[in-house]
């Protein structure tokens, strides 16, 4: 751990220490934040255009830079010719076949049907030559098949008709319906992609940062800009182990920051449930006096809007509005025998922790 890191640990110790027997006037030691966003790129595409240096303040959906899309808006063209051409094929579908190709099947038919009959009727010579002996077997057999090809075309043309008669199956309107929604969606994802080569703002901000400069080809996932968000900071402090079981999130608090006589009000969001600095030696009762927790605690004073972040902060809590203390929280389950006991046993554990922490 750095020697940066330890500094709001050890500052706790010390506070620790000096404080007295009330784990509530233990202070907890942090700075005060904001939150920070930093934007993605989502393609590999070199970076075009920058519409604001770092420092300018910007609104949400501001366009912040953005990257170039000769590739991606190609992609986008190909599947919208995509989803036209489905589209077109369902409509063609539901309409049905038209007159035209109707009337096209009919006279198909009767030219089938036309041609079946005069193949039949070779066929019938032929066979009659045959049985006299004026034909030979080679010229009966040419007849035979002649006219049963003439017999299966016409059967073809008459399928044909019918299938256009009848007009298109369900199943196959379906099928036309599934591949213009897949069409469709590719569209949409290659338009969403497409419009992701604008990085804008998602709320109010500051530009903090604007790692790649024009021309340069950002690797996907790397940030193309860093904001600093407006609105209502939040204190990142370290929990002395004492004051961690009394702490509930909607804990009040005061927070106090250098250059500002009156303390700002807060509300405590969330403690973290594993401790910020573990020792190497085991945890006894004075060890658990090193111990700190990170929380985050909301600044709810209106006069702190214009607060930079980084600045340190000490925050105390107001334990007697956030609920039962700890020390009461143990005394309620003494209606039995079992649970006076319980208590009688962890009394001077509790009793031993505080002095030693003093002690140090």
């Amino acid at each position: 751990m750095s020697a940066h890191s330890l500094r709001p640990v050890l500052a706790l110790a010390l506070a620790l220490a000096a404080c007295s027997d009330d784990p509530a006037k233990l202070p907890s030691l942090g700075t005060l934040e904001r939150d920070r966003l930093e934007l993605i790129a989502e393609a590999d595409e070199p970076l075009v255009e920058r519409r604001v240096k770092e420092g300018d303040h910007v609104e949400a959906g501001a366009l912040l830079v953005r990257l170039d899309g000769g590739r991606l808006a190609a992609q986008a063209e190909r599947a919208r010719s995509a989803r036209d051409e489905a589209r077109a094929r369902l409509d063609e579908l539901e309409r049905g076949p038209r007159a035209e190709e109707i009337t096209e099947a009919r006279a198909q038919l009767a030219g089938a049907e036309g041609a079946l009959r005069t193949a039949t009727q070779e066929l019938d010579r032929a066979q009659q030559l045959a049985r006299a002996d004026y034909a030979s077997r080679a010229r009966l057999d040419q007849a035979r098949m002649t006219a049963d090809t003439a017999r299966a075309a016409r059967d073809a043309a008459r399928a044909r008709l019918q299938a256009l008669v009848t007009g298109n199956r369900v199943e196959e309107i379906e099928r036309g319906k599934s591949a213009l929604a897949a069409a469709e969606a590719a569209l949409a994802e290659a338009e969403l992609r497409e419009s992701r080569l604008e990085v804008r703002a998602p709320r109010a901000a500051t530009v903090d940062a604007l790692p790649f400069e024009i021309g340069e080809r950002p690797p996907p996932g790397a940030a193309v800009a860093v904001l600093v968000a407006d609105g209502e900071p939040w204190a990142r402090v370290h929990v002395p182990e004492p004051l961690r079981t009394r702490l509930r999130p909607g804990t009040r608090a005061r927070i106090r920051i250098d250059g500002y006589d009156a303390p700002f009000e807060g509300r405590l969001r969330s403690v973290a449930s594993e401790a910020a600095f573990t020792p190497y030696f085991a945890l006894t009762q004075r060890d658990r006096s090193r111990l700190s927790y990170l929380a985050k605690v909301d600044v709810t004073s209106p006069a702190a809007l214009e607060l930079p972040a980084g600045v340190p902060v000490e925050v105390t809590f107001e334990l007697d509005d956030a609920g039962t203390p700890a020390s009461e929280a143990r005394s309620e389950p003494q209606a039995s025998g079992v649970h006076q006991a319980q208590a009688a046993r962890s009394e001077p554990q509790a009793s031993e922790v505080v002095p030693e922490a003093r002690h140090e």
